[in-house]
């Protein structure tokens, strides 16, 4: 749907005496015509709170999250010592380290000594993830208390109605490490032919959604995508995955290669691939994951872009903070939980930001 505005004469009626305005025809005007997205989403802690991999439910699963977006450091006594009591995505203040990194994950975080202190945080947003009304086989899960809670949260479901209320061309395609993958498909169709009890209207979605989760391998030679009877390889041109993710529509899924990720020491060249075309006019690939981080140690995508192919090259590695908020968005899982719009904002800021991304770009 192209984003059309028009000029008015202002009402009144036509005068042919000198000096009166003269009335102009209602006049189309045609707005620039957003590119289509491509997005590609993480499942655990971006758009699931719960990992079947691991066995974590939703407590232990926001306690996971929490462990790596609140942030201090080690005092010359030795002591861990607290500088926010904010949780962020990004360090606070330099030399700022999270929980995580300095002892792991942690599934029971804010009842810990040292992560009691975000236990307010964290009961905030439990009781926000809690389902309303009857459970649901497809929607909902049990957590470790019992209750029942979301499973999918419902700002993805929002976001899908927003943007094709939106007349938005968009594609998704969800991309893990782990095993939800078939399962969350299966929910998703269920909700877009209108078996969500909070999302009814999903049923005037008209949105397909392949079943059949695809897969990527990564080696040092190639990169292969695999879905049904396609296979795309990188070996001959590199920008066969991109243009394939491209021509997508509706929702679909590929398992990433896990084993290949801690080969590379979990940095972002063994990470997710992701190709970027800044002479693509029509296309804007972004990718929502809370593993991207800002430095290119333990950060989960591979950011590649694509090359005018007479420089002898067909791409070049992004460093994160390259691309970050443009293309590559850390999710913040709190905000996710906590606000409908989450993901449709993280869109609109990427989008703006990559309009002065590439009137900046230069190719190299």
């Amino acid at each position: 749907m192209d984003n059309v505005s028009c000029v008015t004469n202002g009402g009144g009626e036509e005068d042919d005496q000198a000096g009166d305005h003269c009335i102009m025809p209602c006049l189309p005007v045609l707005l620039p015509k957003k590119r289509k997205l491509i997005l590609h989403l993480d499942l655990n802690n971006t758009i699931l709170v719960s990992d079947a991999a691991t066995g974590q439910g939703p407590r232990a699963a926001l306690n996971s999250y929490l462990s790596t977006v609140t942030w201090g450091r080690i005092s010359d006594t030795g002591e861990w010592q607290w500088v926010s009591d904010h949780p962020s995505v990004k360090p606070p203040c330099e030399g700022a380290v999270n929980y995580y990194t300095q002892y792991g994950r942690d599934g029971n975080f804010s009842d810990s000594k040292l992560g009691q202190r975000f236990q307010g945080v964290f009961n905030d947003h439990m009781r926000l993830l809690e389902w309303r009304g009857k459970a649901d086989q497809m929607f909902t899960q049990q957590g470790e208390d019992g209750e029942e809670y979301n499973w999918i949260l419902p700002s993805f479901f929002h976001m899908l109605e927003s943007l094709y209320l939106q007349g938005r061309q968009f594609c998704i395609i969800l991309r893990t490490f782990g095993v939800d993958l078939p399962h969350v498909l299966q929910s998703i169709h269920a909700a877009l032919q209108g078996k969500h009890p909070h999302f009814p209207q999903l049923q005037q979605v008209p949105l397909t959604t392949d079943l059949t989760p695809g897969r990527i391998r990564c080696s040092k030679r190639e990169i292969v995508l695999t879905c049904g009877s396609n296979r795309i390889s990188t070996r001959t041109k590199e920008k066969n995955i991109y243009h394939y993710f491209s021509s997508m529509d509706g929702i679909g899924g590929f398992q990433d290669h896990f084993d290949w990720w801690a080969r590379n020491n979990f940095t972002s060249s063994g990470g997710k691939p992701l190709w970027v075309d800044p002479t693509d006019c029509e296309i804007q690939h972004i990718i929502i994951d809370d593993n991207i981080r800002l430095g290119e140690q333990d950060t989960i995508v591979n950011c590649r872009v694509l090359l005018d192919k007479k420089k002898g090259k067909e791409s070049r590695k992004a460093l994160v903070s390259e691309l970050y908020d443009i293309c590559l968005v850390q999710t913040d899982l709190l905000r996710a939980i906590a606000e409908k719009d989450y993901f449709l904002d993280c869109i609109s800021l990427c989008e703006e930001n990559y309009e002065q991304y590439l009137r900046s770009f230069q190719v190299e």
